[in-house]
């Protein structure tokens, strides 16, 4: 079965004036639909046309480029949309806050080092919250990779994800990512990422 491109669960403009609508009708129905299309391209008449999205995924070491990169375009954008919603933000609560506090001393050291990995990601990438071996750490990927891969250098399971690709921020904040890695908390949906971190610790 062909993949195809999920709903966003928000208007185009509901993320403003944080993530402006007319990166979010690029983003989402020219970016992330071309990774679609891509994906689909690549897998057709393969042995991975059968295979879930994250079977591929998991298996980005052993498949071509094209199913690598679009599959983790496809993935990664899939997640993202998730973790974000209109009137967010705020901090997390309960478990989660917790865990952060455990682990990075409060909710502001989280964020800035979180901030830090996501600006010192050269070129085009993503910043993560992973848990691994039962830890939460934050890693960074390049291009359209994550820390479900096989090639991935620091391998786990996402429960936040943050876009640093240029087409994620340009239209409004230029070449300023720390800018927008600084604002885009304010949309963070922190439930969704508490889900998240629910079903991974399990």
């Amino acid at each position: 079965m062909a993949f195809t491109l999920p709903a966003l669960p928000y208007a185009h403009d509901a993320l403003e004036p944080h993530i402006d609508a007319l990166t979010m009708q690029i983003h989402h129905g020219k970016h992330h639909q071309a990774y679609v299309d891509n994906l689909n391209k690549a897998i057709a008449g393969t042995p991975n046309e059968n295979k879930s999205l994250e079977e591929l995924v998991k298996a980005a070491g052993t498949i071509s480029p094209a199913v690598r990169n679009n599959g983790g375009g496809h993935w990664n954008h899939s997640f993202f949309w998730e973790l974000l919603a209109p009137n967010a933000g705020g901090q997390p609560t309960g478990a989660l806050a917790d865990a952060i506090n455990d682990v990075f001393g409060s909710f502001d050291s989280f964020k800035e080092k979180f901030n830090t990995a996501g600006a010192t990601r050269f070129g085009s990438g993503w910043a993560w919250l992973i848990i691994n071996n039962g830890t939460l750490q934050i890693t960074s990927t390049p291009n359209q990779d994550n820390p479900l891969m096989d090639v991935a250098e620091v391998k786990g399971t996402p429960i936040l994800g943050i876009d640093v690709w240029e087409h994620a921020y340009y239209l409004k904040y230029q070449n300023r990512r720390p800018e927008y890695l600084t604002n885009i908390w304010n949309v963070i949906n922190w439930n969704k990422v508490a889900e998240n971190f629910a079903k991974a610790a399990k």
